[in-house]
């Protein structure tokens, strides 16, 4: 079965239109004769939204109880049971009401999309799970209700719902998405122009980088090499000197001119040695385009300017920087540099600028290595000189008589010129065909291939010995340079390689990127099978290359043991490349293994911390269940004993004794499921908007009368709890605070409003804490002092520090004023908490 298409209604904030755009999409569907139905809307009362449902198909809602409520939820069987062609989902990021088959509104619907449904939702930007932390900042506002962004990502299309902060302060102002008593409230908070202007930036930049990415998979799929400017991108070309920090600063104020610019410094390290890099420097370097928030990049490339421009249009860049050249003026007779050359051939979609520098015509500094294996330039000027430069130089000399001597060491001078252009074998060409003009030309007898005098013979061996000896060094010394520049560039990588192990950036994805961009490759995939037999599986891949399933199936396959194996597409490698490659492979499998063995810890971590709390608690039912379980039996065998007759009095001291066991009974077994609740992270909190007298006198019930004091003004602002929760956090807190308060000192419970906050204060007067254990004493299993067994579990603190994060409060230890101690439980107020606020609840206050 094809499975369904997702496609979502991204918005910034509530009330930019995103359930009214679905909806329009769905009556032009319908309209379109497409199958189409409601599986869950919303229309929070507004009555051009409420308007939309009318003519569409609505799915039954599913009601569940929960807490003495009743909620409405969507019905996933019966939508899957009515296998509609598109289904209407609002809210993806929406908690469902505990009962519910999935926790999550957009776990339905990868159901639905599993059965082939395709799917139209809605969220806003703030939901997604990356940017917590970053509209947290923005907002004061932590969303409870979040989507991983994977799930948003797959989507097959993502619309953006946008409206400018002013056009959607006025729609709140004419009350088009609340209540008019929460607009005043919304429009002072949550919907402030800063906060609307900047989630609205935050939505813009996460849609453009997924056009983008879906641009570059475009261009990949379609082998586009043309460079499409669709955003700024500037490549700053480094070469290790003084001056790149001066041109990494120069791309970043051109990349901060236009908006979603970006940065990449690139080096581009010769393997023929032609310039030599500071490994200090580039460090700095990198150093500093990270801080810039650009990226740096390292590249092998023989020839600097086409491999400068390859990056740059692998990479869709719009501006290459690139510094004045270092080199003195006489050097330029040598060709016109990178930077001309660069500027020639970059063709009309890219800039190149060339920016000046304190460096300029300084000279390079360090001495020149010339080249591992010879240019094709260079070999091609090379025969020039060994085959038609004795001939040339033989007419020359025809016209003027310098002597036998003066013309043997010309044609030795043109051989020696031969050996340092083009190496050995147009050497020897030149010193065969020198031999024979000197033979033909200038040894008696003249114009003749044979030699009268033995001397000229002698001579002309020497001549020959001479030039086969200067161009076997000169062709020696290029092989030596090019091994030493060709170690130099590998040890330039794998100290690279190093440098990334010891910063940390051990992700596989990462280092395979870093093999595909510094090799030039297409692609690079690590494969790996569990035996000789089985089929090879894909650990880890980047790239848009074709995709590689065996190794045989890549240009270049590196085995890294016997069952795994890096596979790179886009050319074939020359052999002393491989070497390398094999550190980068076996690197890989290092990363894979560690990666694995992360996993296994965090599962074992995981498991032990079960084991513990598993242990913990078989403690507390050996140990401090027994107590009261051992006196409520006491006193049952008692009432039941024939042997004694028992008065009234101790009767009903017996009961009592029963009652109180059973009630200490109740209370631990109570913290321990709240405690096991907690700790697999089964607590759900049902958010409504409550006043405090209402909750917290409830919770002081389970204590002795006159054992504590309530101070809770009627004035204060409704919180947003779970009224439950909250009165099994009070009650634990106050029950401890009790039973470390002395005689007479009874326990005060005070609240107060603090800005958007209200806290909750439980003052005794018992021995206090140390400031070392004030944390320690909400740990799981932790009694405080000398308190004897049977005294609790010590999870009551534990307990109620977990019901309060669950409804995104605090709770920590104070102490009190002239001895004792206060616990501050601190709640949001209700028109600030994320679930209620009007202005901060766009998971059930979606437009």
């Amino acid at each position: 079965m094809a499975r369904g298409k997702l496609r979502i209604h991204l918005g910034a904030a509530p009330g930019v239109g995103k359930t009214y755009a679905m909806l329009s999409e769905a009556h032009r569907r319908v309209g379109r004769g497409t199958d189409c139905v409601v599986g869950f809307v919303e229309h929070h009362g507004r009555p051009r939204t409420e308007v939309m449902l009318h003519g569409l198909e609505q799915v039954p809602r599913r009601e569940l109880e929960y807490r003495g409520g009743v909620f409405p939820e969507m019905d996933l069987d019966a939508v899957l049971a009515r296998r509609p062609q598109v289904a209407l989902v609002d809210e993806l990021a929406h908690t469902n009401v505990p009962g519910s088959r999935n926790a999550k509104r957009w776990q339905d619907v990868e159901e639905l999309l599993a059965a082939g449904i395709d799917v139209v939702s809605t969220v806003n930007i703030q939901h997604l799970e990356s940017l917590g932390d970053v509209v947290e900042s923005i907002t004061g506002v932590r969303q409870q209700e979040t989507v991983p962004d994977e799930v948003v990502r797959r989507a097959d299309q993502v619309e953006l719902v946008d409206m400018t902060p002013e056009a959607l302060r006025r729609r709140m102002a004419h009350g088009n998405i609340y209540q008019p008593d929460k607009v005043d409230a919304a429009l002072s908070n949550y919907f402030r122009p800063g906060n609307l202007t900047a989630l609205r930036e935050l939505a813009l930049l996460w849609v453009a980088d997924r056009v983008d990415a879906h641009l570059t998979q475009y261009r990949s799929e379609h082998r586009v090499s043309a460079i499409w400017g669709s955003r700024e991108r500037i490549v700053v070309g480094l070469t290790g000197g003084p001056e790149g920090r001066t041109l990494i600063r120069r791309g970043a104020r051109l990349a901060e001119k236009g908006a979603g610019g970006e940065v990449l410094a690139v080096y581009i390290a010769r393997s023929d040695g032609l310039t030599s890099a500071s490994p200090k420097e580039l460090a700095l370097q990198r150093t500093l385009v990270e801080d810039l928030g650009g990226t740096f990049h390292h590249v092998v490339g023989d020839d600097i300017p086409a491999a400068l421009l390859a990056f740059a249009r692998g990479a869709n860049a719009t501006q290459i920087v690139l510094g004045s050249s270092r080199r003195k003026t006489w050097q330029y007779v040598f060709g016109p540099g990178v930077g001309a050359t660069v500027a020639r051939e970059s063709g009309p979609d890219l800039d190149v600028h060339i920016v000046t520098h304190d460096e300029v015509a300084k000279g390079r500094g360090l001495p020149v290595a010339r080249g591992a294996r010879l240019g094709r330039s260079r070999r091609v000027w090379g025969w020039i000189a060994g085959v038609a430069g004795p001939p040339l130089l033989a007419v020359l000399l025809n016209t003027v008589d310098l002597g036998l001597a003066n013309d043997m060491l010309l044609f030795l001078a043109l051989t020696v010129a031969a050996a340092l252009l083009g190496g050995l074998l147009p050497a020897l060409a030149s010193a065969a065909v020198g031999s024979l003009l000197l033979n033909y030309f200038y040894t008696p007898p003249l114009h003749r291939w044979t030699i009268a005098d033995p001397k000229n013979i002698v001579a002309i061996v020497i001549f020959v010995a001479v030039g086969v000896a200067v161009a076997s060094v000169v062709d020696l010394a290029a092989r030596r340079t090019h091994q030493a520049a060709r170690l130099r560039a590998e040890s330039e990588i794998l100290a690279f390689l190093a440098g990334n192990v010891l910063r940390g950036e051990t992700g596989l994805e990462d280092l395979l990127e870093r093999v595909r961009e510094t090799f030039g490759m297409e692609s690079a995939a690590l494969l790996e099978r569990a035996g000789d037999v089985e089929p090879w599986t894909c650990a880890g891949r980047v790239g848009r290359g074709r995709p590689v399933e065996r190794p045989d199936q890549a240009d270049v396959d590196i085995p890294v043991g016997d069952h795994m194996a890096l596979a790179l597409t886009g050319r074939v490698l020359p052999a002393e490349d491989r070497r390398v490659l094999a550190a980068f492979a076996a690197q890989a499998a290092v990363v894979l293994d560690r990666r694995r063995l992360q996993e296994e810890a965090d599962r074992a971590r995981t498991l032990a911390e079960g084991n513990r709390i598993r242990t913990a608690l078989l403690a507390a039912v050996s140990h401090d269940l027994r107590t009261p379980l051992a006196g409520i039996k006491a006193a049952v065998t008692s009432l039941r004993s024939e042997d004694v007759e028992w008065s009234e009095e101790d009767h009903a001291e017996l009961l009592e004794g029963i009652e109180e066991g059973a009630d200490r009974l109740d209370h631990l077994v109570g913290n321990l499921l709240d405690m096991s609740r907690l700790q697999t992270g089964t607590v759900t909190p049902l958010i409504r908007e409550i006043d405090l007298d209402e909750v917290v006198p409830m919770a002081l019930g389970g204590v002795p009368e006159g054992s504590a004091g309530l101070d809770v003004p009627e004035t204060l602002p409704m919180v947003a709890v779970d009224p439950g929760l909250l009165e099994r956090a009070v009650a634990n807190l106050v029950e401890n605070a009790v039973k470390y308060s002395p005689p007479g000192a009874p326990v005060l419970v005070a609240a107060s409003a603090l800005a958007d906050r209200v806290e909750v204060r439980v003052v005794d007067r018992g021995p206090g804490v140390p400031d070392e254990a004030k944390e320690r004493i909400f740990e799981p299993f932790q009694r405080h002092g000398d308190a004897p067994r049977g005294a609790g579990v010590g999870l009551g603190l534990a307990v109620a520090r977990g019901f309060a994060e669950a409804m995104d409060g605090t709770l920590d230890a104070e102490d009190t004023p002239g001895g004792g101690l206060t616990m501050v439980l601190t709640l949001r107020a209700a028109g600030t908490r994320p679930e209620l606020h009007p202005a901060a609840e766009p998971e059930r206050q979606a437009s």
